[in-house]
């Protein structure tokens, strides 16, 4: 029996990536990375995908596993990043994820050490913690910043974070384009029809890839999967998070979050494994190493 949900939660690995991942769909990413990058980049016209993994500078090296990763025509490089659950480090691991495609750039032989542009986008359906209480700013874009001269020093390595929990416009609320992607992305999986202020192309198309009852036996098994994966590991790690806040504040210890998301993200590994799911996802999903998963 098929779930009652008409369209996709864009959340899950599977609805992220039919939708924004693969080639006949490459003008929905075009799009929202133009509402999101215009003043930075220009109008992009060109994307292609690039390989997802992206190995370390040896064999012992920790490589990396983006969601999406993608160049476009001048060779600027986009990392884009669903992060589903609350995370302590997310910040450290989108810089260290941004070292990647800047040590791809060096040259054998002379170079000048030319650089081109990197973006690394965070799209988090969570808050955090130390901006809980500013519920104005959802949208950050960072870069390296002079404190002297109080202007940016150097402008080709970006980092935006979006806090979709933040974004509360209703549908009557909305004015820009980029606004209604926003509310997409946070509301799809909770619509039962496309709403009447997105009644542009590009929407019209998003909303027929999103609908569940046009995929195959096997495209629905698959999405799911995915789904149970995206609401136990946000349960967990939720539930976590509040319990190891507790901890940290009753003992005076500022390692209670981190001890906390890491126990819940064992445990929702361990419960994956069980149920079947495969020992490489979960690796992708929760950000264990297959080793420790294998452990279970």
């Amino acid at each position: 029996m098929r779930i009652p949900d008409k369209y996709i939660s864009p959340f899950t690995d599977f609805g992220f990536k039919k939708l924004f991942g693969n080639e006949p769909n490459k003008d929905l990413l075009i799009d929202f990375l133009n509402e999101l990058l215009r003043n930075e980049t220009g109008e992009i016209t060109q994307l292609t995908y690039l390989s997802a993994e992206q190995l370390g500078r040896s064999i012992d090296a920790r490589k990396a596993i983006y969601d999406l990763y993608c160049e476009n025509e001048k060779g600027e490089k986009f990392i884009v990043e669903l992060q589903k659950a609350k995370q302590n480090y997310f910040k450290d691991r989108s810089i260290y994820y941004s070292t990647f495609p800047i040590q791809q750039q060096a040259l054998q032989g002379d170079w000048n050490f030319k650089l081109n542009a990197v973006y690394t986008i965070g799209i988090l359906d969570f808050v955090f913690e130390e901006d809980k209480h500013d519920h104005d700013v959802f949208h950050h874009e960072v870069q390296l910043f002079d404190k002297s001269t109080q202007k940016v020093f150097y402008d080709k390595l970006t980092y935006i974070y979006l806090e979709m929990p933040k974004f509360t416009k209703t549908e009557t609320e909305l004015e820009t384009h980029f606004e209604k992607w926003l509310y997409v992305l946070k509301n799809l999986e909770d619509l039962s029809k496309r709403p009447a202020k997105l009644q542009e192309k590009i929407f019209e198309k998003l909303f027929k890839q999103a609908e569940i009852a046009n995929y195959t036996d096997a495209e629905y098994t698959e999405y799911e999967t995915s789904l149970k994966i995206y609401r136990d590991l946000k349960n967990s790690i939720d539930t976590a998070f509040d319990d190891g806040k507790l901890e940290g504040k009753a003992e005076g210890r500022a390692e209670g979050l981190a001890e906390g998301e890491q126990q819940a993200l064992l445990r929702t590994a361990e419960k994956l494994k069980k149920a079947g799911v495969a020992v490489e996802i979960i690796a992708q999903t929760t950000g264990l190493s297959v080793r420790e998963i294998k452990r279970f």
